[in-house]
């Protein structure tokens, strides 16, 4: 495992130099998903692959502690033996990526899946909208570290993005990763509420500064969360990081990613803007809450030649 990003001193040089051609972005993105085919047994394991990388996500207001263990039963043993079986991947440990879940039910979390090796993500700061007050969205994320989770998936000012406010945001998420300690810190920029894809890679930027073990797109709760366009300009504003800094970041898309084949998508546009290693959980996942029950769908359709009903498959 390579070290984490410490993080840099904010250079307002490199954000205020940030330009974006919507339209290139927007024609490399629609070639993409007709380019690039994955067929049969490669489609197969890119989808096994695909399930490694998710953080099965449960952030609802009626979630109870029988949910919580159901999904994370679902998060150990993601695939049915006797399907891993009919492919020949009976050897294989497939789990997912993580379980991502609303701090009260953390604890319920990190039981259920103790010994698995899978890490337990909570969202704080306020989530989804973090316009809690700032003191009580720090301690949010002490009392989510205390309680055991590994990751803490953060929200950031959206205004302070709207408004330029570049040192206020690079101050938040500075004092958030410090809350972090040894926890590793996504940071949720909500790209459908930012307005433009410049504010997107500047914002991802600044985040990266401050020292965010991943970006992240969406929380999923706004009405546009994460699409290819804002995907390929997060990717390369990673990109940009690395080759400046040395430093690798991870990237999760999250929200509105709920079929297989949108999955194939986002692993090509990873594959072909930051190569092979970014497509490993330690540096790329899925926020998702429906995407593995497609992707066992199409599994079964791999093997049997007939799609099963979605009700047959457990909760995911």
């Amino acid at each position: 495992m390579f070290p984490r990003n410490p993080g840099t001193p904010l250079d307002l040089e490199w954000v205020e130099a940030v330009r974006i051609n919507r339209s290139a972005v927007e024609r490399r993105c629609a070639t993409l998903p007709t380019r690039r085919s994955v067929k049969k047994e490669w489609q197969a394991a890119w989808l096994l692959h695909a399930i490694t990388l998710i953080d099965l996500t449960t952030l609802q207001g009626d979630d109870t502690p029988g949910n919580v263990q159901r999904l994370c039963a679902k998060a150990r043993q993601p695939v049915s033996h006797e399907l891993l079986a009919a492919m020949g991947a009976e050897t294989l440990k497939i789990t997912c990526g993580a379980v991502c879940v609303y701090h009260e039910m953390v604890p319920t979390a990190v039981a259920a899946m103790k010994g698995s090796g899978v890490p337990i993500a909570a969202v704080s700061t306020g989530f989804p909208a973090g316009l809690t007050p700032f003191a009580l969205r720090v301690q949010e994320i002490h009392h989510s570290v205390a309680a055991g989770a590994q990751e803490i998936d953060i929200v950031i000012s959206r205004r302070h993005v709207l408004l330029g406010h570049w040192q206020a945001l690079y101050d938040e998420v500075r004092a958030y990763r410090e809350a972090c300690g040894d926890a590793h810190i996504k940071t949720i920029i909500e790209t459908g509420e930012l307005s433009t894809l410049g504010n997107v890679m500047k914002a991802s930027l600044v985040c990266m500064m401050a020292g965010a073990d991943f970006i992240k797109t969406s929380t999923g709760k706004a009405p546009t969360n994460a699409t290819l366009p804002v995907s390929l300009v997060m990717a390369r504003s990673i990109r940009d990081y690395l080759q400046r800094t040395g430093h690798k970041i991870g990237f999760k898309p999250a929200g509105g990613i709920r079929t297989a084949k949108q999955s194939l998508d986002w692993l090509c546009l990873m594959k072909e803007e930051l190569g092979d290693e970014w497509l490993q959980p330690h540096l790329m996942r899925f926020g998702a809450s429906s995407l593995l029950g497609d992707i066992e769908r199409q599994l079964e359709h791999y093997v049997t030649g007939a799609y099963s009903a979605g009700h047959r498959h457990a909760m995911a």
